[in-house]
């Protein structure tokens, strides 16, 4: 499974109505910070592959979902568990930190 790429039109359906978790990247091509954090979401799409989606918003093509969720800074992910928010990121960050991050997100409201 690869990214995803997202627009405001399929956001709900993708995003909102997925059967596992969506990792939801906020991102524009001139960003620079967006261009370091790519690669390592690509590697995480492999890793969490059947636990975990990576979507990628491009927010100067779709500006109403970014604003709807209060993206101020990109990049910016965002975790979302049956249709639900359940944690954000904001800026560019190590693989490690990426990875502890989606680990603590996924675990938090399981009932496991």
């Amino acid at each position: 499974m690869s990214t995803k790429a997202v627009t405001d039109d399929s956001f709900a359906t993708d995003v909102l109505e997925s059967e596992i978790p969506v990792l939801v990247d906020f991102w524009a091509e001139w960003c620079g910070p967006c261009k370091q954090i790519a690669p390592i979401l690509d590697e995480a799409s492999k890793e969490y592959e059947g636990k975990l989606q990576i979507a990628k918003v491009d927010i100067d093509a779709n500006p109403a979902t970014p604003t709807e969720y209060g993206v101020r800074g990109i990049p910016t992910v965002m975790l979302f568990k049956g249709g639900t928010l359940v944690d954000s990121l904001v800026g560019s960050v190590s693989k490690q930190a990426l990875y502890n991050w989606i680990d603590d997100s996924l675990g938090a409201g399981t009932d496991a």
